[in-house]
């Protein structure tokens, strides 16, 4: 039970609001997840990144 939350989507990034306590999981999760949610004939690769804004995280 994760107290992290997503906010929103913005095109091809979801952008949520994290504990930092949680960080390394969410991300961890986060990565696993979109990466495997269909199998295609070319890997989807994700990039997670965490900042105190947008910004930060790029």
């Amino acid at each position: 039970n994760l107290e992290s939350r997503m906010l929103l989507q913005v095109h091809d990034e979801l952008v949520f609001d994290m504990k930092k306590s949680e960080r390394d999981i969410l991300m961890k999760i986060v990565k696993e997840k979109m990466e495997q949610t269909i199998t295609l004939n070319v890997p989807l690769l994700v990039d997670v990144g965490s900042g105190g804004n947008w910004l930060e995280a790029h």
